[in-house]
């Protein structure tokens, strides 16, 4: 594994994951009595694990192992040519991150589209999962957003980046212009719009139902499973949580007023304070 990257930030260490050579942040140290944490992003253009978790990471590492990988066709994870862009790769990606680092199970921590791969994969691999906190998860169906639409049918400019921004975002003073600007140029990487591009090609709708299990697989989930939205989210919209919440027997809910779809990130210390204490509880 290689030490992280001084210049970067973005780029952490390297491993071969389910035969796909992944950029991965590992910080922190296990502790008795708890498990690591795999923290999983996004599905905005321009994402990696480190733009989705820089405030959070940190802060949840004082207390345990954080383990958050580019996801294949994401950030600077390699992006093998042919690679079909559905809910078993990503998974499969996801458990070869966990075999590659030795992990038993983990705690998941997934936003969005990391929510929809958090839950497929406590579904599919229960053993591996220990708790499950999904933010904003795209994982029930939903009549997509027009939010959730210009975010997956996103076309590389400032000004495209800027309308992104303030659809995510409740309190535009978060998303500056300096942000957008910052996120239009991780958008235009080599390799990363044109892999975004292909993923959720219209008509979208049945990108939001192909990331959706039936109900009687979510019912079913038996892993104690914290739920977390922005009242205001205009790209998941915050009746898909109220539905995993009454799905999800072992399930609680917190919204957040004056939010948007990045809980964690316009309310950082509070989303790091409510992760922290349920994975302590």
């Amino acid at each position: 594994m290689n030490t992280a990257n001084n210049t970067n930030p973005e780029l952490g260490r390297r491993i071969k994951a389910h035969g796909i050579d992944t950029n991965y942040h590992d910080v922190g140290q296990s502790r008795e009595g708890s498990k690591p944490l795999l923290m999983i992003h996004g599905s905005g253009p321009g994402v990696s694990a480190w733009a989705n978790w820089r405030l959070n990471m940190p802060v949840l590492a004082e207390q345990r192992r954080v383990i958050a990988p580019d996801m294949v066709g994401f950030g600077f994870t390699e992006r093998p040519p042919g690679t079909v862009w559905s809910m078993d790769t990503w998974v499969a990606h996801a458990v070869g991150v966990l075999d590659a680092l030795d992990i038993a199970q983990a705690d998941l921590l997934g936003n969005s589209f990391g929510g929809a791969l958090a839950l497929a994969l406590a579904i599919r691999h229960p053993e591996r999962v220990g708790k499950l906190i999904l933010m904003g998860a795209c994982a029930v169906r939903f009549p997509i957003t027009d939010g959730l639409d210009a975010t997956w049918g996103y076309s590389p400019s400032i000004e495209n980046m800027r309308s992104l921004l303030d659809i995510f975002a409740y309190d535009r003073n978060l998303v500056n212009d300096e942000l957008a600007r910052l996120r239009y140029e991780a958008s235009i990487r080599p390799g990363f719009q044109e892999s975004f591009g292909a993923m959720f090609p219209a008509p979208r709708q049945r990108w939001v139902d192909a990331m959706s299990p039936a109900e009687a697989q979510v019912r079913a989930v038996a892993h104690d499973t914290l739920l977390i939205h922005g009242r205001d989210d205009k790209v998941i919209p915050l009746q898909a949580s109220l539905t995993l919440h009454q799905w999800i027997v072992r399930s609680q809910l917190h919204v957040f007023g004056r939010c948007g779809h990045w809980t964690q990130i316009e309310h950082t210390r509070a989303f790091n304070q409510l992760v922290g204490n349920f994975l302590n509880a």
